[in-house]
């Protein structure tokens, strides 16, 4: 018997009809607007699933981002906001989900929490209630990006209790909210996230999500949920065969990134597009994470025709070894000063004082002057800031070589597919056209696959 497979059937039928989308394909979000408010309204009226990217955004410009999608998607279209855990500072945390909430954003996607967070339960609860048929409702669903197990564990668990009855006490959900968050998961969507661009695990999609698939037997044994778990796959995903391979190991959905940041829509500046789309997959290296400097955390990079990941690795190796600035060897203090950082670094610290003091957290900055590590952590994550704005301030002079540029060999595996077609340029690259293609084409993949094996 001949198998025709339609890139429709893919993946979970029933992810599709509560999203509302036509494709079991989701675009995730990127830093700073990567994935644009233009994007997110693109991959809308193509009947798919977009996240506007808002970490490092103010809450005006999440609001004016809300606010032009809303008035682009007006006719029942699906699309996500993202929310990126913030431990230093949890108080923004709340202030982007009651802005969702004012909003009625429907669906968020969770990147980078380790927990659950005051947050978080305040979004999936209030949007709990029963309909007419005694079943519980998910008014405010949660795709949870994750890499490790026990994260997602606590995402495919009932909220915790202390924070339901923190919630409860200060009034900012029912009681009957209360109860029913007993009977439901914080997600029941989970996101297996992979080596990607970015911040990364490294981890490995065939260990990855196996592993996830059995930790959801567990869960759903221990609950008895009405309603299944589902897990999808993200990072790596550039090409048919990626795709196609994630779909057979059970992926309930994909999401793409790293190949939407070459795109028309996407917010990343021309010159890093440019740079992007000549990418192969060995051409991206790893880095430390500017937000996560003293811990040591990686992101993975572009390499290819930038000195980014070689300087930052470098400042990192310096930071481990020395216990201040003036510890290191005045010939690489110069190196730093004229080729790194343009500056010296009193002008660099004048600038970290500024900025913190401006986020009303001077405590930061009297604690750095009692300790002359982390002065010097806070003098090199200046760095990190400053090759991020580089990449986005469309600069093609000499600076590019400091360009940071958040993404994963995915895109290059893209390159090598669509090259020599009119993919091969990004101003010929549209997030919609691409989601369609790529499922249209593993759809393709799979039934000359099937019909090989059938002999």
């Amino acid at each position: 018997m001949n198998v025709k497979i339609t890139p429709e059937r893919l993946g979970n039928m029933a992810f599709k009809k509560e999203y509302g989308i036509k494709y079991a394909y989701l675009s995730g979000s990127m830093y700073r607007g990567i994935s644009s408010k233009e994007l997110v309204v693109k991959m809308g009226k193509a009947g798919l699933l977009g996240f506007f990217g808002t970490a490092g955004f103010t809450l005006d410009q999440i609001k004016e981002g809300i606010d032009y999608i809303q008035g682009k998607l007006c006719n029942g279209e699906s699309y996500g906001m993202n929310l990126i855990c913030d431990l230093d500072q949890p108080a923004i945390e709340l202030d982007t989900i009651l802005l969702y909430l004012e909003h009625g954003i429907k669906q968020i996607e969770a990147s980078a929490f380790m927990q659950i967070t005051l947050a978080l339960a305040l979004y999936r609860l209030q949007g709990l209630h029963k309909n007419g048929e005694g079943q519980v409702v998910c008014e405010h669903k949660i795709i949870a990006k994750i890499s490790r197990p026990e994260v997602a564990e606590v995402f495919m668990s009932p909220a915790p209790e202390r924070i339901v009855t923190k919630l409860l006490e200060e009034k900012k959900i029912t009681e009957k909210q209360a109860e029913l968050a007993k009977e439901v998961p914080m997600s029941y969507d989970i996101c297996v996230e992979a080596d990607s661009g970015g911040h990364t695990d490294q981890g490995i999609p065939t260990v990855l999500l196996p592993a996830m698939q059995s930790l959801r037997k567990e869960i759903m044994d221990k609950h008895d949920y009405k309603q299944g778990l589902r897990i999808g796959l993200a990072g790596g995903i550039g090409t048919p065969e990626a795709a196609a391979a994630a779909f057979i190991m059970g992926a309930d959905f994909i999401l793409t990134g790293s190949i939407n940041q070459c795109t028309v829509e996407s917010g990343m500046s021309s010159s890093v597009k440019e740079l992007l789309q000549a990418i192969n997959v060995q051409d991206t290296d790893y880095a430390p994470a500017g937000d996560m400097f003293e811990i040591g955390a990686r992101v993975q990079v572009l390499k290819k025709g930038v000195f980014f990941p070689a300087r930052a690795n470098k400042l990192y190796m310096l930071y481990t070894h020395y216990a201040s600035l003036e510890e290191i060897p005045d010939k690489i203090k110069t190196q730093l000063q004229e080729k790194y950082f343009k500056k010296s670094f009193d002008e660099i610290w004048e600038e970290t004082k500024d900025f913190f003091i401006r986020k009303g957290q001077a405590e930061i900055i009297e604690k750095a002057a009692r300790n002359p590590k982390q002065k010097m952590a806070l003098v090199s994550r200046w760095y990190f800031g400053y090759s991020m704005r580089l990449a986005f301030s469309d600069n093609g002079g000499a600076s590019h070589i400091d360009y940071q540029v958040h993404t994963g060999p995915a895109l290059g595996a893209f390159n090598q597919w669509v090259k020599g077609t009119e993919l091969e340029d990004w101003k010929n690259r549209h997030v919609d056209e691409i989601g369609e293609k790529l499922m249209q084409e593993t759809a393709v993949l799979l039934t000359q696959n099937f019909q090989h094996l059938q002999g």
